[in-house]
């Protein structure tokens, strides 16, 4: 059995992380062994690993939040369970590592049919694409979304929700190079980034009063969302891509009575009660195995070869998401 792990923590995320061999402790009450088929690298692991996320694992400590395995052994009193089901692995639990010992309770069992490597993307991006759509603003078929960053991972399942949805969406991206990605994954209107951003939104639209706009990137970017946005509107924030912290004009606001908000899934999970997650959970799951719901994957590499996984996933231009299948020869 092997594991990436770290003890430290530094500018270069792949130079802080090695594959290390491990001995799986005895399995305890109500607990099963997994075997690991697959897990993504997502932004949030790249900057744990530097320390520059908002939650940080204490050290030494296994890299990966997210992921999909196989129930590989059954501990005492984990009979509900049976060998060779497949399941979503707990969330924050140290996911790139050939086998991990779980508590069954904390398990969420997936349909059997599905693709390990979509599946393995599903706690993260998907429910935070799907809750901002959900949890801000009151929409119904037909009304109209922005959202920058739209080639990203929460930005190609935003899409997918919404058409799924009827809600017509507007998707910025910061280079010409990322608009046939976003249009591969469903996104109908799609803009680059500038100062005229509201004029060309304006005119896309024919006007239509938008009342959701969803911020990944910070800086400026920030401020040319929110003129985007009708009077009234929510613009909810997620990441800062920019490296830059939300540059807004305070009469954007003042004036057009506009609301800013923040999400961060990790707060969802602790708030929200186990039962209401899995629900989400089941139905995302369900869309994917209807392949209403998929990413693209660049590459995927062995637990061997987690240095260059990190690598390529801290790297700048990418076609889909860096996946580790811990078990792959």
């Amino acid at each position: 059995m092997k594991r990436a792990a770290y003890a430290t923590r530094g500018p270069v995320p792949q130079d802080v992380i090695a594959a290390e061999e491990f001995e799986a402790p005895k399995l305890g009450e109500g607990q099963v062994l997994l075997e690991v088929m697959a897990a993504p690298i997502n932004p949030s692991d790249v900057l744990t690993l530097t320390g520059e996320y908002g939650m940080l694992p204490p050290l030494p400590a296994v890299g990966g939040n997210e992921g999909v395995g196989r129930v590989a052994k059954l501990g005492p009193g984990a009979d509900a369970w049976a060998i060779g089901e497949l399941v979503l692995l707990p969330i924050g639990s140290g996911t790139w590592t050939t086998h991990m010992v779980a508590d069954a309770q904390r398990l969420i069992a997936l349909p059997p049919q599905g693709d390990p490597r979509q599946l393995a993307m599903l706690s993260v991006n998907p429910p935070t694409a799907l809750l901002m759509l959900r949890d801000f603003v009151d929409l119904q078929e037909g009304d109209w979304v922005i959202q920058n960053a739209a080639n990203s991972a929460v930005g190609g399942y935003l899409v997918q929700i919404a058409n799924s949805r009827g809600l017509n969406t507007i998707n910025v991206v910061r280079r010409d190079s990322a608009i046939a990605g976003v249009k591969a994954a469903g996104g109908e209107h799609v803009l680059v980034d500038g100062d005229d951003l509201h004029k060309r939104v304006a005119e896309l639209s024919s006007g239509a009063k938008i009342m959701l706009g969803i911020d990944a990137v910070g800086g400026m970017a920030s401020e040319r969302l929110a003129r985007s946005l009708a009077p009234g509107a929510t613009m909810v924030n997620y990441g800062a891509m920019s490296g830059e912290p939300c540059m807004l004009n305070p009469g954007t606001f003042v004036f057009r009575d506009l609301r800013l908000r923040g999400f961060w899934l990790a707060n969802w999970f602790r708030t929200t009660p186990p039962e209401k997650q899995f629900k989400v959970f089941r139905e995302l799951s369900q869309q994917v195995v209807d392949r209403q719901l998929h990413a693209r994957v660049h590459a995927t590499y062995g637990i061997d070869q987690i240095k260059e996984a990190v690598a390529a996933a801290a790297a700048g231009e990418r076609d889909g998401k860096i996946l580790v299948e811990p078990n792959k020869g």
